[in-house]
C-alpha cells in the first residue's frame, strides 16, 4: 500500500520544482543583499539569509537516501514559506499591504504542517498505525509548537537587537500565535485527507 504523497513524489516534476524553489530563494537573497532597497532597511535580511537557506537543507539532510523516490513534496513544502516571506519583503508587500503578515502566518503554517505530514506519510507502515483524528491532532500540535518556538526566537531577536532587532507588540505576538495555529490545523486537516494512504 503506497501513500498518495509517495505517488506524487514519483512524478517527473517534484525534484525539479524543489530545485527551482531553492534557486529562487537564493536569488531573492542575492537581490535583497546587493541591491539597495529602502523598504528592506531594518528587515535583517543578512541575519535571515543563513537561517532561511537552512530550509533548503532540511529534507535532504533528513532523507539520506532512506527511501525512494526522493521526498520532493515535503522539500517543496518546507522551502515554500521561506521563499514567500523573502519575496514578500523583497517586493514590499509587508509595507504596502497591512494584511500580508497575517495572511502569510496562516498560509506558511498550512505549508509547514503539510510538509510534516508529507514526510510522515512516506513511511506508510508507521503512518497507517495512527487514526486520522490522531494524525490531525499530531500535525496541529506540531504546528502550535513551531509557532511558539518562532515567537520565542523573535522575542530573543527583539530583546538582544540581533539582526537589527524587531519591533514587536503583544497584540502582534498573540495574533501570530492564533493565525499560525489555525493555519497548522488547516494544513493538518488537508494533509491527512489528501496525503494519507488510501
Amino acid at each position: 500500500m503506497s501513500s498518495r504523497v509517495a505517488r506524487l513524489d514519483s512524478g517527473p516534476w517534484g525534484v525539479r520544482v524543489a530545485v527551482a524553489m531553492k534557486v529562487a530563494l537564493a536569488l531573492a537573497f542575492v537581490v535583497a543583499l546587493t541591491v539597495p532597497l529602502d523598504h528592506l532597511e531594518g528587515k535583517g535580511m543578512g541575519f535571515r539569509f543563513p537561517l532561511f537557506m537552512l530550509s533548503a537543507a532540511v529534507v535532504p539532510a533528513a532523507w539520506r537516501r532512506r527511501f525512494d523516490p526522493y521526498p520532493a513534496t515535503a522539500d517543496v513544502l518546507v522551502v515554500a514559506p521561506f521563499l514567500l516571506d523573502t519575496l514578500g519583503n523583497l517586493v514590499g508587500f509587508y509595507d504596502t499591504f497591512a494584511a500580508t503578515d497575517d495572511v502569510l502566518h496562516t498560509l506558511n503554517w498550512v505549508l509547514l504542517v503539510s510538509a510534516f505530514h508529507a514526510w510522515r506519510f512516506r513511511r506508510v507502515d508507521s503512518a497507517s498505525e495512527m487514526s486520522r483524528a490522531d494524525a490531525w491532532l499530531l500535525g496541529a500540535g506540531i504546528g502550535a509548537l513551531a509557532i511558539v518556538g518562532w515567537e520565542i526566537a523573535e522575542w530573543i531577536v527583539a530583546e538582544t537587537g540581533a539582526g537589527g532587532g524587531l519591533s514587536l507588540t503583544y497584540e502582534d505576538t498573540v495574533g501570530d500565535l492564533a493565525l499560525s495555529t489555525a493555519g497548522g490545523m488547516i494544513g493538518s486537516l488537508l494533509s491527512v485527507r489528501y496525503f494519507a494512504p488510501r
